[in-house]
């Protein structure tokens, strides 16, 4: 299917679906000289309008997307992973012909913030279809890939897990070179444990995050957030304070993916840890609020026009929050 010649692709890889994340990987992969599929049917405008920007070839249906390509990575909100998955596996079920049979199963690469448990259902419904399509367990762990400036050819990666008895590494011919682009490091044989790891560091950045929420938040009702962020600079440091805020100001757009995300957490460390699960389904709501109940629910990265600083976010929770409270007056 693939050559290694430079003028043709070294391989196909799909990607479901292209928004922030998904977008990065694309322009990465097609920089590294792969081609890059997806299927945008039912998709928003700017969804479409991503994928053309980043030259990716727009395929009419989830069959043509796995008869097209080599590696298919999911990567789209925790809450449509399963679903996601399940489209591929319904998708080879009735791919017109078998694929080349000397060549290796397509590979499925679960890329999603989702609990072990979660993943181990995913494999497990893979393993029972009999299907020719392997399970790869990957997470995401940082931002997007984003080209460094200037020519050098280097990205700014995030780190990418993965784990079970299936590595793209040993595709022939490409394999390599595709972990190699993702930054991915295959931790364990054990479907679960790339998610896991997820899961865990996903805990304390975006759980640090929903407890600096509230704290602004009620800090500004009071009239002291001037005087937290004093504070948090003397004492914690400007660094502590601006990471603080960052977090603060890019969580906006994201905050309805989170809310699965912290629930698919508050699962892990319920039946991985040992915990009741409580204090993540309480983090779920903080994020729900956010999705909701406030103007910035409806900020999308790269158009935002709400919560561009620390200040306008507990502005805008506060504003949701007394409108949400006089309704139920």
């Amino acid at each position: 299917m693939a050559t290694t010649n430079r003028h043709t692709p070294l391989a196909t890889i799909g990607i479901l679906s292209i928004g922030d994340m998904g977008l990065g990987i694309a322009k990465l992969l097609k920089a590294k000289g792969f081609s890059v599929a997806t299927n945008c049917q039912g998709r928003s405008q700017d969804t479409i309008d991503r994928a053309a920007e980043a030259h990716v070839n727009m395929l009419p249906s989830d069959v043509a997307l796995v008869g097209a390509c080599d590696v298919i990575l999911s990567v789209v909100p925790p809450r449509d992973a399963e679903a996601t998955a399940q489209r591929i596996l319904d998708a080879v079920a009735v791919l017109p012909g078998a694929r080349d049979p000397d060549a290796p199963p397509l590979h499925f690469a679960d890329m999603n913030a989702v609990a072990p448990s979660t993943s181990r259902a995913m494999a497990a419904s893979f393993a029972k279809s009999g299907l020719p399509v392997a399970f790869v367990d990957g997470s995401i762990i940082g931002g997007p890939p984003t080209p460094l400036q200037g020519e050098s050819g280097e990205w700014s990666l995030p780190l990418m897990p993965a784990s079970g008895p299936h590595k793209l590494a040993d595709l022939p011919r490409y394999g390599e070179q595709l972990t190699a682009a993702l930054r991915m490091r295959h931790i364990s044989d054990e479907v679960g444990a790339a998610s896991g790891l997820k899961m865990c560091f996903a805990s304390m950045t975006k759980g640090y995050t929903a407890i600096a929420l509230q704290a602004f938040t009620s800090a500004r009702r009071m009239g002291v957030l001037g005087d937290l962020q004093d504070a948090m600079r003397t004492v914690a440091g400007p660094a502590r304070l601006e990471q603080t805020e960052a977090g603060l100001v890019g969580m906006a757009p994201k905050a309805y993916r989170w809310v699965c995300e912290m629930e698919e957490i508050g699962k892990t460390h319920a039946e991985e840890g040992g915990f009741d699960g409580d204090l993540f389904r309480g983090v779920a709501g903080v994020y729900r609020t956010v999705a909701d109940d406030t103007v910035l629910g409806l900020e999308k990265v790269g158009k935002r026009v709400r919560g561009t600083t620390a200040d306008d976010i507990a502005q805008a929770m506060v504003e949701g929050m007394e409108a949400k409270r006089r309704k139920t007056e």
